[in-house]
């Protein structure tokens, strides 16, 4: 297990790369290594359906011959393979085309230190623990009054770890650690048969929710959706549990992107510095929260990661930027280069989150005569060049400030400048996913029944 946090063969190897690369003619390079190892186990009917164990070893290197770049990845490099990789990837690199946009980062930009996150529980349970786990989500759901089955429940544990050194001098490393438990659970019987699920997921299995809880919730959600009805067509306040509210702001992170801002392909490709949501919101993205689902020190080009706004006091703050983005936009890059082994640098979020607001939950709804609460979202309707929105719903309907029965086969539709524009957050905020917001308030969206 000690291996496992122990990056020193992981950096032996990267900087064996990143020089054999050096070697083969290439101008600039770097490497990256990443290590992981996750067991998951799936248990139906107090029985293990299926148990998982599964390790890896990944690298890739990126080389640069002027603009011309390459990436080439491997999960095996034995004797010569470094130096037989590289002269691959230089080749291929003086076969491209220029872009006059790639390189390294700039040296001065790099990370300095790499702080302590607490990303790491040092303890890895066995199968048995997990199945334990899992089992008592279980047995928790089947407990619930109208539940007549089980769909699954499951428990998982993962390990893993993170190299990169690039030709101008930087090296850095980090390992996380990630635990699960969920449970999905069915209610009815035939064609009444209705489900849901809970899960929850951490870095440190001591801030895992309780699976007996899990298991509760997940059975409790699939018998108040028995007998959902369908609503006529109209425009009505629709309010998003927390659990699907996160989408709102992840639609945000995708609309700005660096790539798409690059690409003219983004509905708020000319929105930058304008004021887009109320005075009162303010969305900030923290790779370095700590114990943070997405948190890292550095991101895939060695930038040292920093909390920012996004949105501040409503005003679209920045783009998401790695660096070549950013030379394409005449920019600096924000530190948010994401990348895998086999991929150049591209754009991607950390931990990103919504701040909460004044008014309770149920304080937020108690005003609605007539509105939807939506528990879950279908599909991906949403026009990242228009900022049209469109997607299936299932939740409950609001009556006199009240969830009242359950609803299903909706759609409820929009245009996202108009969604943040007038979307207001209670103050319900709980960090348990890598994009978190509290109950939002939504107003003017058209819902399509029968």
């Amino acid at each position: 297990m000690d291996s496992l946090f122990d990056q020193s063969a992981l950096t032996a190897l990267a900087n064996r790369l990143m020089q054999a690369a050096k070697t083969a003619g290439a101008d600039a390079a770097d490497a990256i290594a990443v290590r992981s190892v996750a067991l998951s186990v799936q248990v139906r009917d107090g029985g293990v359906e299926e148990s998982q164990r599964s390790e890896g070893n990944d690298m890739g290197l990126r080389v640069l011959v002027g603009r011309r770049q390459a990436v080439v990845s491997t999960n095996d490099i034995a004797r010569d393979g470094a130096a037989a990789l590289a002269e691959r990837a230089v080749a291929m690199a003086r076969a491209t085309p220029e872009d006059r946009y790639a390189g390294l980062a700039e040296a001065d930009k790099l990370a300095r230190a790499i702080p302590d996150l607490d990303l790491v529980d040092p303890t890895m349970p066995g199968v048995e623990a997990l199945e334990v786990l899992a089992q008592r989500a279980e047995q928790a759901a089947l407990g619930i009054k109208g539940v007549t089955k089980s769909d699954g429940a499951g428990a998982s544990a993962g390990i893993g770890g993170m190299v990169l050194v690039t030709s101008h001098g930087f090296t850095g490393a980090y390992v996380s650690s990630n635990h699960s438990v969920s449970m999905s659970a069915i209610a009815g019987e035939g064609t009444a048969m209705e489900g849901d699920y809970d899960y929850s997921s951490t870095l440190h299995a001591a801030d895992l929710e309780a699976p007996e809880k899990i298991g509760r919730t997940a059975g409790e959600r699939a018998v108040k959706r028995l007998n959902p009805r369908k609503v006529t067509t109209k425009k009505v306040p629709v309010v998003f549990d927390p659990r699907v509210s996160g989408s709102i702001i992840g639609h945000l992170a995708g609309a700005i992107n660096g790539s798409s801002i690059a690409r003219k392909t983004s509905f708020l490709k000319d929105k930058l510095g304008e004021r887009l949501f109320a005075s009162n919101i303010n969305i900030i993205d923290d790779p370095l929260r700590r114990r943070g689902l997405r948190s890292r020190p550095f991101d895939a080009e060695g930038i040292a990661g920093r909390r920012m706004a996004l949105v501040e006091n409503g005003v679209l703050k920045t783009w998401l930027l790695d660096c070549a983005t950013a030379r394409e936009l005449n920019m600096t890059t924000t530190g948010h280069a994401s990348r895998g082994v086999s991929s150049t640098p591209s754009p991607g979020p950390s931990n990103i989150h919504l701040e909460p607001g004044s008014d309770s939950p149920d304080k937020m709804i108690r005003d609605i005569s007539e509105g939807f609460y939506v528990t879950d979202l279908i599909g991906m309707g949403v026009n990242s060049v228009t900022g049209d929105y469109s997607r299936g719903a299932s939740g409950f309907w609001i009556e006199n400030g009240e969830r009242t029965y359950p609803v299903s086969e909706v759609t409820i539709a929009g245009n996202l400048l108009d969604i943040f524009k007038n979307l207001t957050p209670a103050n319900d905020l709980v960090f348990r996913y890598g994009v978190n917001a509290p109950t939002l308030r939504l107003e003017g969206l058209t819902i399509a029944g029968r």
